[in-house]
């Protein structure tokens, strides 16, 4: 059978308000008690299969879970067991055969669930969706990590009814999108485990070292994945799978920053987790600029909330870039102590992603990309040529303006950024349509020109921080100066790269 649902993390603070809607209706209130499996090397996991025991009442249900049809969709197969063993045997004439049978003789508890669920079912226009609310914990070994969500499940009925009371809910209670499940969440934690019961073989400065770093990538980043797609599919399939890769990008980063798992008990965001959000929009609007005209694109109202998001989330990463990255080389350089505070605007990267406005966005932009080939007719275009023809007309701009970087106004020069890293996302997505040998200098080229072009962009807004402060500090002037001098030196050497990438390899025609 197939699983759809949408996932809310409840803050601690809202879940009275939540609960109580939850008992406008006859509710059924349920202890779920859970145990997954899988082998010490994770081979489940990798197969992307869930597999758990539950003990649901009084009575044990056999789970095994794949993905679905798309990111909100799961193939669900249960049964019912006499107690807490398993029986693989029910998999046999299943797609999850060959994984399971390849490690059952290795399979072990890896963490558990304890749950308590209140669940009623609801309509929404033509649909019925059945709403449950989860509070209990993961475990492994004797680390814990809170469960509060929401989950609404399509009974019956368009997917779209998921969303419309998803947003609702959302938006009434400022609760937040978590596209993680359970199993993901439980499987994070027992390798976090682990890898502290090794630490503590070590001494202590290193055990010290190696808990941080542990502790550092249960929290890490989510980056850009590879994306495969198949000559076969249409351009609104092609740019469908394209859409729900950002939007996943975009919504794990925001869910760390918005301290999901954390709030109140340690800060778990980064400027880096704002980065790869960042990216993950960026990507997205490239997707849109490469499929314009191509497949159907978003509404114009979901196109134009982006950029003012972008804009707040971007005025945070500049502030962090001013302070990690420019000022660490001007110190070095012998920059004289400078008081950045009061140019600095006190703005908050884990409110703006975490704010109902940017998560009311999501749901909308999830909802598009989810249903977008449900409603639409497709586009008969072929999409490999379709891609290469517009990929080639971007790197013809992308070279003529570059071999004329010096001339170019400072406007001018950040629209070329743009565009150039428009392009390497363009290739990314088109990836797997192109011959990979020779991508691999263009590439290469490509990625060079992009860093000057960004460490340029980061200098040239320190510049302007700095040319505020120069009354009020005259140490500014050093950095003014100094800024100056390295710009001169990047714009040469940004001519050179852009001549190179015309001299790379052409590979759009073949």
């Amino acid at each position: 059978m197939s699983e759809q649902e949408l996932k809310l993390n409840v803050p601690k603070s809202v879940w009275g308000a939540v609960e109580q809607d939850v008992l406008r209706g006859a509710v059924t209130r349920l202890r779920l008690r859970a145990q997954y499996f899988d082998t010490p090397e994770r081979d489940l996991v990798k197969a992307r299969i869930s597999l758990r025991l539950r003990l649901e009442g009084r009575r044990w249900m056999q789970t095994l879970k794949m993905p679905g049809a798309h990111s909100m969709d799961r193939v669900e197969l249960n049964h019912p067991r006499p107690g807490p063993v398993l029986d693989l045997s029910v998999y046999e004439d299943t797609p999850a055969s060959k994984a399971l049978n390849a490690c059952q003789d290795r399979l072990t508890v890896n963490y558990e669930t304890d749950v308590k669920r209140l669940f009623r079912r609801t309509r929404v226009g033509s649909s019925v969706v059945e709403i449950a609310l989860d509070q209990g914990h993961i475990q492994a070994g004797d680390l814990k990590l809170p469960i509060r969500e929401i989950e609404f499940e399509l009974v019956n009925g368009p997917i779209q009814s998921l969303f419309t009371i998803g947003k609702r809910w959302l938006s009434k209670h400022g609760l937040l999108l978590d596209l993680r499940s359970k199993a993901e969440r439980g499987d994070q934690l027992a390798q976090l485990y682990q890898t502290l019961l090794t630490t503590q073989k070590q001494d202590l400065a290193a055990t010290q070292a190696a808990k941080a770093a542990a502790v550092a990538r249960f929290w890490g980043t989510t980056g850009v994945e590879p994306i495969t797609l198949k000559p076969s599919l249409s351009c609104d399939e092609a740019f469908a799978l394209l859409s729900q890769a950002c939007l996943s990008q975009v919504a794990r980063n925001a869910a760390v920053l918005a301290e999901i798992d954390t709030l109140g008990i340690c800060r778990a965001g980064t400027p880096e987790h704002l980065h790869q959000l960042r990216v993950g929009l960026r990507r997205l609007r490239s997707s849109w600029s490469l499929f314009d005209g191509l497949a159907n694109l978003p509404e114009q109202s979901l196109r134009d909330e982006i950029k003012r998001h972008f804009k707040q989330l971007g005025n945070t990463r500049d502030d962090d870039v001013l302070r990690e990255t420019v000022m660490p080389v001007l110190n070095a350089a012998g920059q004289p102590p400078l008081d950045l505070h009061s140019s600095l605007e006190d703005l908050n990267g884990n409110k703006l992603a975490g704010s109902p406005e940017f998560q009311a966005w999501l749901i909308d932009m999830m909802s598009f990309s989810v249903t977008a080939n449900e409603r639409l007719p497709k586009n008969p275009t072929k999409l490999k040529l379709a891609l290469r023809k517009r990929l080639h007309k971007w790197h013809q701009r992308v070279v003529s303006e570059g071999i004329q970087f010096q001339t170019l106004e400072i406007e001018a020069k950040h629209t070329l950024r743009k565009r150039t890293k428009r392009l390497r996302y363009g290739l990314q997505f088109a990836e797997s349509l192109l011959p990979t040998t020779r991508l691999k200098h263009y590439r290469k080229a490509l990625a060079v020109i992009q860093d000057i072009l960004g460490e340029m962009n980061d200098l040239y807004l320190a510049r302007e921080r700095f040319e505020q402060l120069r009354d009020d500090q005259p140490p500014a002037w050093f950095a003014v100066g100094w800024i100056a001098s390295r710009l001169e030196v990047l714009g040469l050497e940004a001519t050179k790269a852009f001549k190179e990438l015309k001299r790379a390899d052409h590979f759009w025609s073949n």
